[in-house]
């Protein structure tokens, strides 16, 4: 059952992006354009810090998929991209090795074709640190994603519904693994109140992976008999407004969920992302074209990200925070409702005196 639910959402997930088109709220943000911020390229730098992890690049493949021989071939697949263009990688979760350990070469094939890259062994709430050793055991891994998804959960035939014990399951597996923990949605976006308790449980990273790119609430009720929760289809929050609602939380944030094209990594950094995520869009190119496709868009997201903080003026990701950037449309109407000075937001190189000038400001 758990091999046949992994391949289902394999096709699912690639077949809702051949219908992702046109907008989404990454679309609400624009850059003020301040014609003499540019600098020279030479002096850009793609390199990310956050949370005691440190990245060569802020892009990453997040998590997807394994514990079927299908999926173990496109996790080597992923693999094998992650370690060309240097990008970090995560599994997808890995509760399918807890329940059958015979399933453990489509996960730990990771390892094998990336053997000295980042890699994020992914593991649900209810995991225990047990397992969660287990997995980091299995990868090597560099860090533990763990993944929040109540929705998915409750449409999921088979899934979950009981979810009080999440939280101090966090707080135990954050203090009894020996590796950096991110805590992340899984499409659905993390509220400012939700990344707050994440915070009191001990989290110093979360990826807010929200609404916009593949829907496991539409893909659970795809594997219903009587498909009945389409009603949840808009469920969440973006993850532009994930961002926006996260400032000034303390805790390290990375975006996922709606990432088109290197244009939307860089909004993202500039609303205080430290790196984004990218999962169904990869997935679409490898299945559909190969790895050397996938090296191939890799490699051009990477140059042209760092064209786009060359002509802003930032030198490295975090930079880009300083950058004036217009809220529009819904995600305007998100800040009114959630108290957000999008004003603010406008005129932030007014506060950096420092960079006034690569950042086109008035002395």
């Amino acid at each position: 059952m758990t091999a046949n639910r992994k391949d289902d959402h394999v096709r699912f997930a690639t077949e809702q992006q051949r219908e992702l088109r046109g907008y989404n709220e990454f679309d609400d943000v624009s850059f003020v354009h301040h014609a003499l911020a540019g600098i020279d390229r030479s002096d850009v730098t793609l390199h990310t810090s956050f949370g005691g992890i440190e990245w060569p690049v802020p892009l990453c493949v997040n998590a997807m998929t394994g514990g079927s021989a299908r999926t173990g071939i496109i996790n080597r697949d992923l693999a094998i991209a992650a370690h060309a263009t240097g990008v970090p990688i995560a599994t997808g979760s890995m509760s399918a090795f807890f329940a059958d350990e015979s399933v453990a070469g489509t996960f730990s094939v990771m390892r094998r074709e990336n053997p000295d890259g980042f890699i994020m062994a992914n593991v649900n709430a209810n995991a225990s640190v047990e397992q969660a050793r287990r997995a980091i055991d299995l990868l090597r891994a560099d860090a533990v994603q763990i993944h929040l998804n109540a929705i998915q959960e409750t449409v999921m035939p088979e899934g979950d519904r009981s979810f009080s014990a999440w939280g101090p399951r966090i707080a135990e597996i954050v203090a009894g693994v020996g590796v950096p923990v991110i805590v992340k949605e899984v499409g659905f976006g993390l509220s400012r109140e939700t990344i707050r308790r994440l915070g009191e449980l001990g989290v110093r990273v979360v990826d807010v992976a929200g609404r916009g790119g593949t829907n496991f609430a539409r893909i659970e009720n795809g594997r219903r008999e009587h498909p009945d929760y389409a009603f949840l289809d808009g469920w969440g929050q973006s993850a532009p407004a994930c961002l926006l609602d996260a400032q000034d939380s303390g805790l390290a944030v990375l975006t996922s969920g709606g990432v088109r094209d290197p244009l939307d990594v860089v909004r993202g950094l500039a609303l205080g992302a430290s790196a984004a995520g990218v999962s169904g869009l990869f997935l679409k190119v490898v299945l559909d074209a190969g790895v050397p496709a996938l090296i191939s868009l890799i490699s051009r997201w990477l140059d042209q990200i760092k064209a786009l903080m060359t002509a802003l003026g930032a030198r490295a990701p975090a930079d880009l925070s300083r950058c004036d950037v217009l809220i529009h449309g819904r995600l305007r109407d998100f800040c009114d409702l959630r108290r957000i000075d999008a004003r603010r937001l406008a005129n932030r190189s007014a506060s950096h005196p420092a960079t006034l000038t690569h950042l086109g400001g008035h002395q």
